[in-house]
């Protein structure tokens, strides 16, 4: 008997994929054997919600990196005449080599980090497809390319954009002072400064609402949604500073009394976007996103003569160089940014500073 997953289930979302749904069929009818209709009904039922959770809870950049993941694979195995739904050893092999040759639409290679990232993606699209793929077959591939970009640093070639800088307290200022008298400025300046006071990502402002940044006697709280596979909330304290310049609690303030003096309200309400996106001539235009925090943390350091120009990673980079180089406890700092304590990177993003001064080489000639 052929039990389709539309008569069974009544409510909930089928798989996406066809392939997916095929498969699901499969199974479908060895429950059926083994437990009966009626029990191979609610097993469908179960394994229906489990699609649902799973995407509800996988976040919008990590689905966005495996879609764009795909669509690389995908233009792979046009360009080689190789079948989409095959991962032999040679194929991920061949992927690896082609991205780095090129792999990028515009003929270019990617750079190795980039590729990486491609291939773990590809692979986890594979699987969603119901393509087996061999952890010794991934693993080839990824030996194949720690190989081959160790063979473009020996050719010199030097690609990706290298580490992001991390903001300091004299961008800060200067980005200040470079912001202009109006609502795109105001909103700048306290994109950057609080992003500064609790380490952001480019994803964390652009996720936050206005609900979400509650005022206190003492400064700011801001509800920050925190990590990247296991998802918490941690309530970031930003205190009033001293300088009253770059102090982020007076530059929220203003930015959201500016807000809604000159478009209304509505923007007060609490399920409102916290950073609004505004066009070349003032208008509101939602919520930003992550890649425009980006743009705008690139745009306004630069306007700010910032020496190197600030990315979205350089607010959290700083958090965590300037409070090592002010003696702050490190478990601090993590609680602050959303590290978990004695994390790897953030000890790297430590010793960027402390490379210069706590050096084994100063002093010795």
């Amino acid at each position: 008997m052929i039990l389709s997953p539309e008569t069974l289930v009544q409510s909930g979302p089928v798989p996406a994929l066809a392939d997916a749904a095929a498969e699901r069929q499969a199974l479908i009818e060895r429950w059926a054997e083994r437990h009966g209709v009626d029990a191979a009904a609610r097993l469908a039922e179960a394994e229906n919600l489990a699609d649902a959770v799973a995407k509800e809870i996988t976040p919008d950049n990590t689905a966005d990196t495996y879609a764009k993941s795909w669509r690389v694979w995908t233009r792979f195995c046009t360009a080689t005449g190789l079948p989409e739904r095959e991962s032999s050893r040679g194929a991920l092999v061949a992927f690896v080599a082609w991205m780095l040759r090129e792999g990028q639409q515009t003929g270019k290679g990617y750079a190795p980090s980039s590729a990486s990232t491609h291939l773990a993606a590809a692979v986890v699209g594979l699987r969603q497809r119901g393509v087996m793929v061999s952890g010794d077959d991934q693993a080839a591939a990824r030996t194949a390319l720690e190989g081959l970009a160790v063979k473009l640093l020996q050719a010199g070639e030097r690609r990706g954009r290298g580490q992001a800088v991390g903001g300091d307290i004299d961008g800060l200022r200067a980005i200040a002072r470079a912001c202009p008298d109006t609502l795109t400025g105001d909103r700048n300046k306290a994109l950057a400064l609080t992003g500064f006071h609790y380490a952001a990502r480019s994803q964390d402002p652009a996720g936050l609402l206005e609900g979400d940044v509650t005022q206190h006697p003492r400064g700011l709280v801001v509800a920050v949604l925190t990590g990247k596979t296991k998802h918490s909330v941690r309530n970031a304290k930003i205190p009033y500073s001293d300088e009253g310049e770059i102090c982020p609690v007076r530059a929220w303030t203003a930015y959201r009394t500016r807000l809604v003096a000159e478009h209304g309200p509505r923007w007060a309400d609490p399920s409102t976007p916290a950073f609004v996106g505004i066009d070349q001539w003032g208008h509101v235009t939602g919520g930003m996103g992550p890649d425009s925090v980006t743009r705008a943390i690139k745009r306004i350091s630069k306007r700010a003569g910032v020496p190197i120009a600030w990315t979205g990673y350089s607010l959290r980079i700083g958090l965590a160089s300037v409070g090592r180089a002010k003696d702050k406890d490190a478990i601090a700092i993590a609680d602050q940014g959303g590290w978990a304590r004695h994390s790897r990177s953030m000890l790297i993003y430590m010793q960027r500073n402390d490379g210069w001064d706590d050096n084994a080489s100063v002093g010795l000639t």
